[in-house]
């Protein structure tokens, strides 16, 4: 297939890692099949409700984030079975807690990866993966079951941070590995997805206590490397933490883990995990939830909480990026930025401000508010931008630089956390209750 970014990027016509190509009708990861929230699929609906435009809504069982993946006639996600602590037990492990966020404590949870058919919805397979006793608390507005699982091969990678990785056959429905070693203290609950390079599972471990970068073995599970983070950092532990997903891509004609953190961009060498280079924002950036994009021989980035900016960063100079431009308004905490063409789009978590820049200057085009709160990443398909709010509401709209052009409001019942799949000429849209497939009917 001709994949997108062949349009996008520069003349180097940079390949991402996450490109172990795929089928055209897969989506093997968190935003598409290279990580950056695009789909080169056509006869996409704009328009839908609980009823129109709807082939199948399965209600799921549990509580998770993670936005679907899917291979062939099967989409995997992960959820998590919880049981709430005591308000005894839940006030006396609360006392540890130094962020006064707010908070959910349990007694238990129970992680699960949940198989569906991709032609009528059933759950074909319900599986325990990982158990945990007393497990950290997390913020109301994360789960357990935050991080997307990863396909390939006939292997479905699922990570939920400190509880654990583990490695689930397609076919057989079987646990193959199980790998529980890696710990921090994540303070807000698992956030970071991993991503899959060749024969590793490499994923961030950015805790208040401890902060590292590690690969795993894909075939065994195994510890491959770890790498602690070196940039210095606040000295309170709140501010050290951080919950971003990194991206690989080429630099110089060799591949990099793009790796954001607390206060600093690395890059790694994906094989070893050895520390390539590093970039400091510049400004305090922490608990980092948006994933890089990158096209035109730049990165683009929001340093996430505490007054958010967005960072362009040029790369390919002998391992020396370097900070273009920023921009300071209306950048979203938790969402996702996306490049198409030469404009950069990102919405707001607060008010739903959407933003159009120029993308090797930073100049404003326009900004624009389509309501709602917003901590799902957007989605590009069919000539369309697909934006999900936590009121539940999917924002479709043209791009385009001229003018903010929304196509439609779609309302469907609970609150939209995940991101879009998309398959053949249907989406894959999961609330915090149900997963839709959605396509013209």
């Amino acid at each position: 297939m001709t994949h997108p970014y062949r349009k996008l990027s520069s003349a180097a016509l940079l390949v991402f890692i996450s490109l172990q190509l795929t089928a055209a009708d897969d989506w093997p990861q968190w935003r598409g099949p290279a990580g950056q929230g695009h789909s080169d699929a056509t006869g996409l609906p704009s328009e839908w409700d609980a009823e129109k435009n709807i082939t199948w809504k399965t209600d799921l069982p549990g509580r998770g984030w993670s936005s679907p993946v899917i291979s062939g006639e099967q989409v995997w996600l992960t959820t998590a079975h919880e049981t709430l602590a005591s308000a005894e037990a839940t006030k006396e492990r609360l006392k540890a807690n130094t962020g006064g966020q707010p908070l959910i404590v349990l007694e238990t949870v129970k992680l699960h990866a949940i198989c569906l058919d991709r032609k009528t919805g059933k759950i074909l397979h319900d599986i325990e993966v990982l158990s945990k006793k007393e497990p950290q608390w997390v913020h109301e507005l994360n789960s357990y079951a935050s991080p997307t699982p990863l396909l390939d091969k006939g292997r479905l990678y699922c990570h939920f941070g400190s509880y654990g990785t583990a490695c689930v056959d397609t076919s057989s429905a079987k646990v193959l590995w199980r790998n529980q070693e890696l710990k921090v203290m994540h303070e807000n609950g698992p956030g970071s997805t991993p991503v899959l390079w060749k024969n590793r599972v490499i994923f961030h471990m950015d805790g208040s206590d401890k902060q590292y970068i590690a690969g795993l073995d894909a075939k065994t599970g195994k510890l491959a490397w770890k790498t602690e983070r070196s940039g210095e950092m606040n000295k309170n532990p709140q501010l050290k933490k951080a919950y971003g997903t990194p991206l690989v891509l080429a630099i110089d004609g060799k591949e990099h883990v793009v790796s954001p953190a607390a206060d600093w961009l690395y890059g790694y060498d994906p094989a070893t995990g050895k520390e390539l280079w590093r970039l400091n924002y510049g400004v305090l950036g922490f608990s980092n939830v948006p994933r890089p994009v990158a096209g035109n021989g730049m990165i683009f980035l929001s340093t996430s909480f505490m007054r958010p900016q967005i960072l362009a960063i040029r790369y390919g100079e002998s391992n020396n990026p370097s900070i273009s431009w920023r921009h300071k308004r209306s950048v979203p905490k938790t969402s996702s930025p996306i490049l198409i063409g030469k404009e950069l789009y990102f919405v707001s978590d607060a008010g739903g401000v959407v933003t159009c820049l120029e993308a090797l200057t930073g100049k404003i085009h326009w900004q624009e508010r389509i309501k709602g709160n917003h901590s799902s990443s957007p989605t590009y398909a069919d000539g369309k931008l697909y934006f999900h709010s936590r009121e539940g509401v999917t924002t479709v709209i043209k791009p385009g630089k001229e003018k903010l052009e929304v196509l439609a409001n779609n309302q469907l019942p609970g609150r939209h956390m995940s991101s879009l799949a998309i398959v053949g000429k249907a989406l894959f849209l999961r609330t915090d209750k149900s997963l839709y497939r959605i396509e013209k009917n």
